[in-house]
Formats: structure tokens, sequence, C-alpha cells
């Protein structure tokens, strides 16, 4: 990574951290002058313990969001770059059940590279593990009903073609439900397992 990308990165950070003990610190400061003279068990220095605190929790719970909503983040990405190779043009229901298909059995070639890496009477690796439950996992969900974005109406797939990466832009999007039969029920998003 250049350091042109780690300032970016940094400078990313900082947008994005919470911003309650650089408030605080900086009332402090105002009031005291200069912080190394307040006294360990001193109101100030609880309060700044505090937004410390605060501001590490609020940072956990915003790393936790973007792990979960990460998946999904992923599927509208890939749905996008399908609809894009078509043309911005909607989908049948046909074509949409072999992009799911395929977004399914998106890990298969990687198990299959993972399995055939491991000596013979080995166990299975903590990653070949890992593939099996995500390929189990979107099975299941493509058996009960896959949530995807609309894709074959024209103004759903113009909103899906504009998407920036944003999950706010995501809600406006209208959502579906396709299961391995065919079934098809509206849903919303972000799902509320709905299916």
């Amino acid at each position: 990574m250049s350091t042109v990308d780690l300032i970016h990165v940094a400078m990313q950070k900082a947008v994005n951290m919470p911003k309650s003990f650089e408030r605080t610190r900086k009332a402090i400061a105002k009031k005291k002058g200069a912080l190394d003279s307040l006294h360990q068990f001193s109101r100030d220095s609880k309060r700044l313990h505090r937004a410390q605190v605060r501001d590490e929790k609020l940072e956990k719970i915003a790393a936790s969001r973007k792990k979960t909503d990460q998946p999904f983040l992923e599927r509208a990405a890939f749905f996008q770059e399908a609809l894009k190779q078509n043309g911005s043009e909607p989908f049948q229901l046909e074509t949409i059940q072999e992009l799911i298909k395929t977004f399914v059995h998106q890990y298969d070639d990687e198990l299959n590279e993972v399995k055939k890496a491991r000596r013979p009477g080995r166990p299975a690796s903590a990653k070949e593990d890992l593939l099996k439950i995500k390929i189990a996992a979107l099975e299941k969900e493509y058996k009960s009903g896959f949530l995807i974005p609309v894709l074959d109406t024209k103004e759903n797939a113009a909103l899906l073609d504009r998407w920036e990466g944003s999950w706010s832009y995501l809600t406006t999007l209208k959502w579906d439900r396709i299961s391995s039969e065919g079934h098809r029920k509206p849903s919303s998003f972000p799902p509320r397992g709905d299916h």
C-alpha cells in the first residue's frame, strides 16, 4: 500500500470515528488549560474516560454491523454487475434463476481447490469448513427464498444500475425472495427474517 493510500485510509477512519472523546477533550482543555494537570480521579478525567469508552463501544458496534452488512453489499454488487453486462435491461425469471444459481455456487471452485490441496487422510481445514458452511447457507436460503433486488422491471433495474455502493441506497430498491421452485414473494430490505 502506498503512502497516499495509507493517508486516505487514515482520513476515512478519522471521518467515520465517533467524536465524543475529541469534543470532551477540547471542552476540558478550554476550561482547564492543560490536560496533563488533571487529577486521576477528578470529574473531568472521569468524563474523558467515559467519552473514550463510549467511542470504543460505538466503533465495535459499527465494525460488527459492517461485518453483517457486507454479504448483502456483495450480493447487490454481483447482480448489479450482471445487469450492467446485460445492458441494464431487465431479466426474465429463468435468467434470474440462473444468476442466483451462479451466486449460490460461486465458492464451489475454491472449495474443490482446497479439497485437492489437502493430503489424503488429513481432516478438513478451517477454510474448507467455512466454505462448506457458506455454500450450505446459500443453498438453504435459495430453497426457501433467495433475497435479491427485483431484476425484471425497468424501474428497479435502472435504480440498481445507479447504485453507488452505499447501504442506505439499497433500501430504495424493491426486493424479492425467489425460491428454487420459482416461487416469488415480495420482501423488504434490510431483511428481517421474512422468509
